[in-house]
């Protein structure tokens, strides 16, 4: 095996133009912990935050290898129950973060984060699915409690999570409608059975919501809750409307009576129900949405496409052959 491999290694705020790919140590293996090859990793909003702020906070150890998810193949399986060449997947459980992540060659991961896949995807297809389609799995199936009967709101659909959510939710069997803020977008969102036009204000103008996933969060927060029907829920996942709090909520008189409220955090995934998710994908033979590949060697363009929002959907990059 390589001793050194290409990595991103990140020591301070970096603008997307200035990253380069770095000669670095491949891991040592150790118990409890499983090397893995890695194929393709996808792209996420916390890795942005990360790269140009989050980097300067003291609880990240200096210098760090970003990227919270991969797709691949173990490569030592140290004392863990996978075998090498066995395909899985990791994601979260702080990686990027409080260890090394997932944007070089090879990455050293905790085993209860890592899960072995059935799939015959392609590596830049599957690395479409961990982080987005775990968190709309959980955000509908968890919280919301999905069901085939019911009509689901996505509120903010235009953006990885939102069109996995729709793919899941369709496949499953229910009327969905999707939203944007932006007249342009509406056009991706066409796959919806109704697509809204997002002013802030959808109170009135959408009938029958039985179930809600708010991706813009907070700032329109109240307004979904008035906008979906008696008995409804609402799960609350994103913040792309930029507001990351409720000041002066008030959980008695802004959540209407028989109206339920729940949020999704996506740290602890199981290996059931990674299990559950592709036995899904695989009945329904649906293939993971994805905005634009980038090959490794590509990866500043990548993050400048990420930085600049020209991608619509989720960016994945994958190890150049």
């Amino acid at each position: 095996m390589e001793r050194t491999m290409k990595a991103v290694v990140l020591t301070q705020p970096t603008e997307a133009k200035d990253v380069k790919l770095a000669q670095w140590p491949v891991p040592e293996v150790k118990p409890g912990w499983v090397l893995v090859k890695v194929h393709a990793f996808g792209m996420n909003h916390s890795e942005q935050i990360l790269r140009l702020h989050e980097i300067q906070a003291d609880y990240i150890q200096k210098p760090i290898i970003p990227g919270i998810e991969c797709v691949g193949e173990i490569a030592d399986p140290s004392d863990s129950h996978l075998e090498k060449g066995q395909k899985v997947i990791a994601m979260m459980g702080g990686m990027g973060r409080s260890f090394h992540g997932s944007y070089a060659e090879y990455a050293l991961l905790p085993i209860h984060h890592v899960f072995a896949v059935q799939s015959d995807l392609k590596w830049e297809e599957l690395a479409a699915i961990p982080e987005t389609y775990f968190t709309a799995w959980g955000s509908l199936f968890e919280c919301l409690q999905l069901r085939p009967e019911d009509t689901l709101l996505i509120r903010g659909a235009t953006c990885a999570l939102g069109y996995a959510a729709m793919q899941i939710a369709r496949a499953y069997g229910c009327r969905v409608v999707a939203t944007t803020h932006k007249q342009e977008k509406l056009a991706l969102i066409k796959e919806a059975d109704e697509s809204v036009l997002d002013d802030g204000r959808l109170t009135g103008k959408v009938q029958g919501i039985t179930k809600a996933l708010d991706l813009v969060g907070p700032k329109n927060l109240k307004d979904t809750l008035t906008a979906v029907a008696h008995g409804g829920i609402v799960c609350h996942t994103g913040i792309l409307g930029g507001v990351y709090t409720l000041n002066g909520f008030d959980p008695i008189k802004d959540i209407p009576n028989g109206v339920y409220l729940t949020g999704f955090f996506s740290n602890a995934p199981s290996r059931q129900v990674v299990e559950d998710m592709f036995r899904f994908f695989n009945e329904k033979n649906l293939v993971p949405v994805s905005g634009a590949v980038f090959d490794f060697a590509q990866i500043s363009d990548a993050l400048i496409a990420q930085d600049t929002g020209s991608i619509n959907g989720k960016i994945v990059v994958k190890m150049t052959d």
